[in-house]
C-alpha cells in the first residue's frame, strides 16, 4: 500500500475529493492511505506578558528582508513530516510545490508510484521558510513540482492532483492498466450515444469512422486527432 502524508492547514478542503470516486475505492481497498498532519498541532500556545495563553497557535511570520504577505515557520512543517513518518523505514519521497519548479508529468508520477512514502508539503502564503526544506532533505528523495504556471492559494490542490496522478498507477486501481489514458491510443475527441443529436436546429453527428468498426482508420483517426 503507498502511504501519503498531506502537510496542510486545512485537511478539510482534501478529503471530500480525496474520498470520492476512484481516490475513494482505492482508500477502501487499501491501495493507498492518505493521512493529513496540521502544522498548527506542532505549535505551542503563545502566552501574553502575564502568562495567559493565546487560543491561536501562530505558524507564519513577516520575512526577513521585507515584502508583502507572510511567511510559513520551518519548524513545525519539519514536526509535521517527522510525525508523519515515525517508523517509516521504506522508499520515502518528500514533495513540495513551485510555480518555477519543473513540471509535474505522467513520467514523474510513474517514479513517485514506486515510493512506499509520499510527503506532500502544501504550503500557504507568501511560502514556506527556505530551511524546511534544507532540513527535510534528510527525510528522503526531494521532488519540487509545478503543476502550473499560475500561482494559486495553497498547495492542497496540486497536492490532491498528485495523489490523483500516481494512484490510477497502481495496479489494480483501475482495473485494466490499458485504463491509464495516456498508455493506449485516446483522442482529445471523444463520442458517445446518440449517432446523431439535434440543438437549436443544427445536428450533430458522430464522425463516421468511428461507427466503421475498422480499428486500424479508427487508431489513425485517434493518432491524428492527438497532433492537432
Amino acid at each position: 500500500m503507498l502511504r501519503f502524508h498531506i502537510i496542510t492547514l486545512f485537511p478539510e478542503a482534501c478529503d471530500a475529493y480525496l474520498n470520492a470516486s476512484v481516490l475513494g475505492r482505492a482508500r477502501t481497498n487499501k491501495k493507498i492511505s492518505v493521512d493529513y498532519r496540521n502544522p498548527r498541532d506542532f505549535v505551542a500556545l503563545p502566552a501574553d506578558k502575564k502568562g495567559n495563553a493565546f487560543a491561536y497557535k501562530k505558524v507564519d511570520e513577516r520575512p526577513y528582508g521585507g515584502g508583502p504577505g507572510m511567511v510559513m515557520t520551518a519548524l513545525p512543517i519539519v514536526r509535521a513530516v517527522k510525525k508523519s513518518l515515525a517508523r517509516r523505514k521504506g522508499k520515502i519521497a518528500l514533495v513540495w510545490f513551485s510555480p518555477s519548479a519543473p513540471a509535474f508529468t505522467n513520467v514523474e508520477a510513474d517514479k513517485l508510484a514506486k515510493f512506499d512514502d509520499v510527503v506532500l508539503v502544501s504550503g500557504r502564503y507568501e511560502g514556506i521558510d527556505e530551511r524546511a526544506f534544507s532540513i527535510l532533505k534528510s527525510f528522503g528523495t526531494v521532488k519540487n513540482y509545478s503543476v502550473g504556471a499560475a500561482t494559486l492559494t495553497g498547495a492542497e490542490i496540486p497536492a490532491m492532483a498528485i495523489i490523483d496522478a500516481v494512484t490510477r498507477r497502481i495496479p489494480g486501481v483501475l482495473g485494466k492498466d490499458e485504463s491509464v489514458e495516456e498508455r493506449r491510443t485516446a483522442s482529445p475527441a471523444v463520442y458517445t450515444r446518440p449517432e446523431s443529436l439535434t440543438w437549436e436546429g443544427k445536428t450533430y453527428k458522430v464522425p463516421t469512422v468511428l461507427l466503421t468498426g475498422n480499428h486500424a482508420l479508427i487508431e489513425d483517426w485517434k493518432n491524428k486527432k492527438k497532433k492537432v
